[in-house]
């Protein structure tokens, strides 16, 4: 099927009559909505309130009283005074049947309505027609796909800070997190017009890197760390803090002392020091390089804590004196965040050195002065939470206006339960990976036939991977914590990214087992009003939801929500195999089916997209 650009296509509407502009809504971006109009047009008559009101009371999607509905209002909701049962009554006495809305039923005070199945058909598909479609073998997402709305960002630029490992340790599960949803948000806002500053600030500065050092002179190799750095530096890691809690049993802190002085020399330009860290910072940013080429995920700016100038910080922390923020305690800064409830944060060590929100000061106004942001937006853990708004505030109480009215924003995560790195019971991303991607390949040759059909098996077991391991961390709302279970992640069965994939393989699948059906040049002339199921019918309503579904996300930072349509979707599609056959019928219905699973794998496809997969065509 081909597609064509949305600015050049029809009205998907098509010759429906007009209807009133309501501000909230956007027909030409979501074909429900003008459905959505047409029900407030004929209640607002009758109940005597504004269209517009009665527009934003309409709620989307089934009410189990026994009876299939598409819309549906709940009268008690607009306090007309009276019964509402009575009110509900009323308008479906004085309801006209249209070429928008079939049927109205009243009870118990809610309103359900049934859209026209076949003007709802035409205009859902058209609509997704209009929309590029996405291709599965270009992995990036596309921005212009259906549910996009580029009105809302349009002219405005974000910075989407995410991922941000330490430097010189192993790519976790736990970065994972940050990661994903980083590279969801980034998405996300592109789609809503935004321009889009991908950073990675790496934490490639501190105190750890004197452990690291002193853990190197200890334990470290010249051989092993050629072979294989980032699992040496992590070795020694672990080693050194082993070290340090031993001394501190014993009453001793040299350790700690060697590691603070290593880091003071830092700071102070030591050239030694210098090479060193500078060694270490290397070997693991090529490292992280492979593994976000590998999880499709990409950055417009490397950046890190090293980065911040040090007339940034020194700068910073003078305007910190000169306003009052800070006061001075046996040699530290500290700023005062009682009174807001925030407690107490240090942002100068009484040794003269800086900690992570001086950096983080000194960075932020970095940012601000390159790229003039309207917005900035931090994905870190919520064990952070403090941190982030101690920082966000000190910025206000600094006078810059782009630290104000929420145009630094916090979007926070649970943690990944049952690792840590200082005990070395940390699960590593790229072990995972191979272990999920393992384990999709013995699934995959269990069916030879169609294994011998794919054309990179490998890549294909790691998209799988990928996908199963993805899902099941965007799966629930993200400020829980979950358990890693690589087990439960790549089963075969039931909700996860393997059965995403199955569900778009399949949809891929019909257009290649059906070449004898050439969908028309203009779409229009596709018989929709041929989808007469109930299962038809669903599908395409699921589909009408999508644009706001994304809206939602958009507003809540809230990726499980496109993962639960991605799932809803599926299902859908799963029950309507047997009953919306493509083969074997008459041509004039098998196009209008085809032409449904088109539609379908395009949404799945866009949906996947914006959760960072990349959709196979077959597995």
């Amino acid at each position: 099927m081909s597609s064509s650009s949305s600015s050049s296509s029809p009205n998907p509407l098509g010759s429906l009559p007009q209807l009133p502009t309501v501000e909230g809504s956007n027909p030409q971006r979501a074909a429900v909505d003008a459905f959505k109009i047409a029900v407030a047009v004929q209640v607002a008559a009758v109940i005597g309130k504004d269209v517009k009101d009665v527009y934003l009371g309409i709620d989307t999607g089934k009410v189990n009283l026994g009876t299939k509905i598409d819309l549906s209002i709940a009268v008690a909701r607009f306090r007309l005074g009276g019964k509402p049962a009575e009110w509900a009554d009323k308008v479906a006495a004085a309801f006209v049947a249209n070429e928008y809305i079939s049927t109205v039923t009243s009870a118990n005070g809610l309103l359900m309505f049934q859209v026209n199945h076949a003007n709802f058909a035409k205009a859902v598909l058209g609509q997704i027609h209009s929309y590029p479609s996405p291709t599965s073998d270009i992995p990036g997402y596309d921005s212009n796909a259906y549910g996009c709305n580029p009105v809302v960002g349009k002219g405005k630029k974000v910075i989407v800070e995410f991922s941000s490992p330490n430097i010189a340790k192993p790519f976790h599960a736990g970065h994972l997190r940050s990661t994903i949803i980083g590279a969801f948000t980034a998405n996300l806002y592109e789609t809503f017009g935004w321009e889009v500053i991908r950073m990675n600030y790496l934490g490639d500065w501190g105190k750890q890197f004197g452990l690291l050092a002193v853990g190197f002179k200890r334990h470290g190799s010249e051989e092993a760390l050629t072979a294989d750095a980032i699992k040496h530096l992590f070795d020694v890691y672990v080693k050194v803090n082993q070290d340090m809690e031993a001394e501190k049993l014993a009453g001793s802190q040299e350790t700690e002392d060697e590691a603070r002085l290593f880091f003071k020399n830092l700071e102070e330009g030591d050239a030694t020091s210098h090479a060193l860290w500078s060694r270490f910072r290397d070997l693991s940013i090529e490292r992280y390089k492979e593994t976000y080429a590998r999880l499709n995920i990409h950055y417009d700016v490397y950046s890190g804590e090293s980065q911040v100038a040090t007339k940034s910080m020194t700068e910073a922390i003078s305007t910190l004196q000169e306003m009052g923020v800070v006061g001075e305690k046996d040699g530290a800064l500290i700023a005062d965040l009682t009174k807001y409830k925030l407690e107490k944060t240090v942002v100068r060590k009484k040794d003269g050195t800086t900690i992570y929100i001086t950096r983080d000061i000194g960075a932020a106004k970095e940012r601000y002065a390159k790229y003039k942001f309207d917005k900035m937006i931090y994905v870190v853990a919520s064990q952070q939470n403090l941190h982030l708004a101690q920082f966000f505030k000190v910025l206000e109480l600094m006078g810059y206006e782009w630290a104000k009215d929420g145009r630094l924003e916090h979007i926070n995560f649970g943690m990944v339960t049952g690792m840590s790195t200082r005990r070395g019971t940390v699960k590593f991303l790229n072990d995972i990976l191979e272990a999920a991607a393992e384990t999709m390949m013995e699934q995959m040759r269990r069916n030879e036939a169609k294994f011998a059909l794919i054309e990179n098996p490998e890549r294909c077991a790691d998209v799988l991977g990928m996908s199963a391991v993805k899902i099941q961390d965007m799966g629930a709302k993200r400020h829980l914590d979950y358990t890693f279970d690589l087990k439960k992640m790549t089963a075969f069965e039931g909700d996860t990214g393997v059965y995403l994939q199955y569900a778009h393989v399949r949809l891929a699948s019909v257009q290649r087992k059906n070449p004898n059906i050439v969908m028309p040049e203009d779409i229009s002339l596709v018989k929709t009003e041929l989808l007469v199921e109930d299962k038809a019918h669903d599908i395409v309503y699921l589909l009408s939801l999508y644009p706001d579904v994304v809206s939602t996300a958009y507003k809540t930072n809230e990726p499980s929500a496109i993962v639960t349509f991605a799932f809803k979707l599926a299902h859908a599609i799963s029950s309507a195999w047997d009953g919306l056959r493509v083969q074997n019928v008459e041509v004039e219905l098998g196009t209008a089916r085809l032409y449904l699973f088109i539609s379908a794998r395009d949404v799945l496809a866009t949906a996947l997209k914006l959760l960072t997969l990349e959709p196979l065509d077959r597995m």
